[in-house]
């Protein structure tokens, strides 16, 4: 079985001793961990096996036997904390982050709270950046291994995108030569040849496979061909894929990406695109001593539920009067001298004729269902509030409970928790953020016409 078929084993973890890998110290079986059976690989005429660990990003980790190649990685990764414990044994702990680290030995996943799916989570972190980013931008394909979810997604969208050749565009190309061709950049020829006539410094437009949308789509199939242990037919139809890509200009490591624009010509790279550009931000893939590959693929959950929360709730409130901002600075405090001014920064402010009458402020580890303190939360949300001057304040979270309304004691403040269940289709997560809004504006519109009977 290879590691990207493998089938989690989620049941008992099996007796072993104290200190033994899979136990806490105390040899009591760490909640939150699955296993997959051994994936075989072969190794110099040798098979050797892939362990599958898996936490849930809450969970307060587990221990492992690794080699300290492994855990070096799992540490400059991001995803989670290898510390030593002796023996070759090391606990390890989510930090915050989720998502999956692969070597050729291990495969260590931290799963999002509520197991969402890859397309699920894919959304959230499209929506942030394309209001157009739905779920059907990325292949119907999940697997319990994020990494062959990733592949197999990748290839999908890329051979529809690629299905009727490779697309070709207009490109800006600026050359040196001896006759003229397009236009002369005067400037630059005075400057770099003065008193010359031959060569002339021109650019022109070429028509062209080399633009932006290939580059991105090549870039993104030759680093998950780098990811180890790629089931061989999904590496063989990504290796495919970008071979028609070839004479593509190859993006540099590091370099921020081209840009492009949506258009009817490109319409068939756009999923495939949103796709590429995701795994391009967030997954790394490298050869390390012995040029034995290591991946990574690491996501901020609670910047990603954050920004989510943001872009569509402003998407939203546009249907209303007024302007929402995003991260707004409110000043808490009066001060003299700037050194002493205490700022605050809701996630998001509505205003209207240039006054603020809204605020939220989206809150990921602020699960109420789940039995999480929010105290911290309404304190902030109150200093909000009397910062901006706003009756009410909107918390929202990640969950399915109900909608609360909470009256601080000795103000006219209310605080409104508001779950966000992500567990929902995408269109559904939508209409719940349209509804936030909606009724958010009705708290608007009562305010004011208390404000009118009291004047």
């Amino acid at each position: 079985m290879s590691g990207d078929a493998a089938v989690l084993d989620r049941g008992a973890l099996g007796q072993v001793s104290q200190g033994q890998p899979g136990q806490t110290p105390q040899g009591q079986p760490q909640q939150g961990r699955m296993t997959s059976g051994p994936a075989p690989t072969r190794r110099g005429g040798a098979m050797e096996a892939c362990r599958h660990i898996v936490l849930d990003e809450l969970s307060a980790g587990l221990v492992e036997r690794l080699d300290p190649n492994t855990a070096a990685y799992v540490n400059s990764s991001g995803l989670a904390k290898a510390s030593p414990m002796g023996m070759g044994l090391y606990r390890i702990e989510p930090v915050g982050t989720v998502g999956s680290v692969r070597t050729p030995t291990v495969q260590l996943e931290v799963r999002p709270k509520g197991r969402l799916g890859l397309s699920r989570l894919l959304f959230l972190l499209g929506y942030a950046g394309d209001q157009g980013f739905r779920d059907d931008s990325v292949a119907a394909v999940e697997h319990t291994d994020l990494w062959s979810a990733l592949a197999e997604s990748l290839a999908q969208l890329a051979e529809r995108a690629l299905s009727r050749g490779v697309l070709q565009g207009y490109l800006m190309v600026e050359e040196s030569l001896r006759t003229v061709k397009g236009r002369i950049r005067m400037s630059d020829q005075i400057s770099r040849r003065p008193g010359m006539l031959v060569p002339l410094e021109v650019s022109y437009d070429e028509f062209t496979e080399d633009i932006a949308e290939n580059r991105i789509l090549r870039a993104a199939l030759e680093r998950m061909s780098q990811v180890p242990r790629v089931r061989p037919e999904v590496l063989s139809r990504l290796r495919q894929l970008k071979g028609k890509l070839d004479a593509v200009t190859r993006l540099q490591s590091g370099a921020p990406l081209p840009q492009w624009r949506p258009s009817r010509m490109n319409t068939r790279y756009h999923s495939a695109l949103r796709l590429a550009e995701l795994i391009l931000r967030n997954a790394s893939a490298e050869a390390g001593d012995g040029k034995q590959q290591s991946a990574s693929f690491v996501v901020d959950m609670a910047k990603v539920f954050e920004d989510f929360v943001g872009t569509a709730l402003r998407e939203a409130m546009a249907a209303h009067p007024g302007e929402m901002r995003l991260r707004y600075n409110a000043l808490l405090n009066e001060a003299v001298r700037d050194s002493d001014r205490i700022v605050v920064q809701p996630g998001a402010v509505h205003f209207l004729g240039g006054r603020p009458v809204m605020v939220y402020d989206a809150k990921y580890q602020a699960a109420a269902d789940a039995g999480a303190s929010l105290s911290g939360d309404h304190y902030r949300m109150l200093a909000y509030c009397t910062s901006l001057r706003v009756p009410t304040a909107w918390i929202i979270y990640p969950g399915s409970g109900e909608i609360k309304l909470r009256r601080i004691l000795n103000t006219d403040i209310d605080i409104v928790e508001f779950p966000l269940d992500l567990s929902l289709p995408p269109a559904e997560i939508l209409a719940s953020v349209a509804d936030l809004a909606q009724q958010s504006w009705g708290e608007v519109l009562r305010q004011a016409s208390i404000d009118r009977s009291a004047n």
